[in-house]
């Protein structure tokens, strides 16, 4: 078994989506004066390697904290926009932006879940379409490289329980036999 690592590091100052607010880190407390480590986190809950709930683009979408744990979860198979998509598994991107014309080839696949990463990511209204149809994005996962080709790997991304939470950042890795 090997696991691989899909999830960027968060840190003050990384790199945002424009308009959205920095990434704030600090040392609170320390062990030299307080005996402890702790640290205060301001970010957004679209940063990084990330998960949106349906509630992210959809009115009557259901929050982070409402959606079932086992959605982040799953059999899993890299593959790329000009392919036929098998059925039943999450989606895994690592190339290509994704656009409205793999739309229905995704409905029709009936997918876990989408991921992107790498050099891969969602235009706005495939990933509106998406989550309006119920179907789970997760974005900006790295070292997609590792995954294997054409052999489905387990999925992991579980989110933080965000009360009313539109996404949330997860930690996202692959199990691979």
């Amino acid at each position: 078994m090997k696991i691989v690592d899909l999830s960027q590091s968060l840190y003050s100052g990384m790199d945002v989506y424009p308009g959205d607010p920095e990434v704030k880190i600090e040392q609170v407390h320390s062990l030299d004066k307080e005996g402890w480590r702790l640290r205060y986190l301001q970010f957004s809950t679209h940063i990084g390697t990330h998960a949106d709930a349906f509630s992210h683009m959809d009115k009557s979408g259901a929050t982070i904290d409402k959606m079932s744990i086992d959605k982040f979860i799953g059999k899993t198979v890299l593959v790329y926009p000009v392919e036929t998509f098998p059925k039943g598994v999450g989606l895994a991107f690592r190339s290509g932006m994704l656009g409205l014309d793999i739309f229905q080839k995704i409905i029709d696949a009936k997918p876990l879940f989408v991921v992107a990463g790498d050099k891969s990511d969602f235009e706005l209204e495939l990933e509106r379409k998406l989550l309006q149809a119920g179907i789970l994005t997760m974005a900006g996962l790295i070292n997609m490289e590792k995954l294997p080709r054409g052999k489905p790997f387990m999925f992991y991304g579980v989110p933080l329980k965000i009360k009313d939470g539109d996404g949330s950042p997860i930690r996202a890795f692959a199990v691979l036999d």
